[in-house]
């Protein structure tokens, strides 16, 4: 190795070492403002937390949007999911040693799903559909004891594959079907419970928890009935993060083919919950 090879191994590892103190400085700086917001309940401390964390606003709702028609705009996505974030931060427990992104971005989806209810904007047919679609999953997986395929569904349902396949898409793409729409809400206690927390970390209360470790249970039990690539969808969506049309490409398939594998994994785990509520 000659002299410069040298010099540029030497400033390589330099620049290296000080963009690791640089980021060890800023996750100090962020947990001391944490600690200090906690200790006073200040309201501007609280505006530098929403301020760090608002790209995760933008983030979320970009990827609401995705399944959206075009007339809901994805600004309005972005300042109700902004209430999503302060909620987020108010409730938050650093000492319980949970990932903040993790649990923000479960509360920032729930507050801009509720407004999209608030609305009603998913067609009726599209409703009436999606309510079919489950319950046909849930008759066909009790009597089989697994989970059904396609052409069995179809045979259910009266469709053709195609006429499956298209009412698969529709609901997609109004974004009706989701792993952050709400499974089961605790009326006691004003808790709600969805499908995003049970997979994220999102330290629920101490009333919630029983729920949360009884809905993993039976989710694990659902997942593993999947077909692979349905499993797979699910974990390179809501664990990886990868847009539907990155995952085509992983899989090598259309992006509306894997909207389609998405939204029938969703229903096979809600009817699957649904299913379990029944007989508990």
């Amino acid at each position: 190795m000659d002299h410069n090879d040298s010099g540029d191994s030497d400033r390589l590892e330099d620049d290296k070492r000080v963009d690791e103190r640089d980021k060890l400085r800023q996750k100090e700086k962020l947990a001391r403002l944490w600690a200090d917001y906690k200790e006073t309940d200040s309201v501007e401390l609280r505006d530098q937390l929403i301020v760090h964390y608002s790209p995760l606003v933008k983030y979320v709702a970009g990827r609401v949007a995705g399944g959206l028609p075009q007339n809901i705009e994805q600004g309005d996505l972005v300042s109700n999911g902004i209430f999503g974030l302060i909620d987020a931060i108010a409730k938050f427990e650093p000492a319980r040693g949970f990932k903040f992104e993790t649990y923000a971005i479960s509360r920032i989806k729930g507050a801009i799903l509720d407004e999209l209810r608030s609305i009603d904007w998913v067609p009726r047919s599209v409703r009436l559909k999606a309510r079919a679609i489950e319950a046909a999953f849930s008759k066909l997986e009790a009597d089989q004891r697994r989970a059904p395929t396609d052409a069995e569904l179809a045979s259910e349902l009266d469709m053709t594959d195609a006429q499956l396949q298209s009412a698969l898409g529709q609901i997609s793409f109004v974004g009706l079907v989701a792993l952050d729409e709400i499974l089961m809400v605790s009326a006691d206690q004003g808790e709600s419970l969805t499908l995003g927390d049970t997979v994220a970390d999102p330290a629920p209360g101490p009333v919630a928890t029983y729920e949360v470790e009884e809905v993993r249970q039976v989710l694990a039990d659902a997942i593993n009935r999947m077909a692979e690539r349905e499993k797979l969808v699910l974990t390179l969506y809501y664990y990886e993060g990868l847009t539907l049309g990155e995952i085509g490409q992983v899989i090598g398939v259309s992006e509306s083919r894997v909207c389609q594998i998405h939204t029938k994994a969703v229903i096979h785990l809600r009817s699957t919950l649904a299913v379990d509520r029944q007989t508990a």
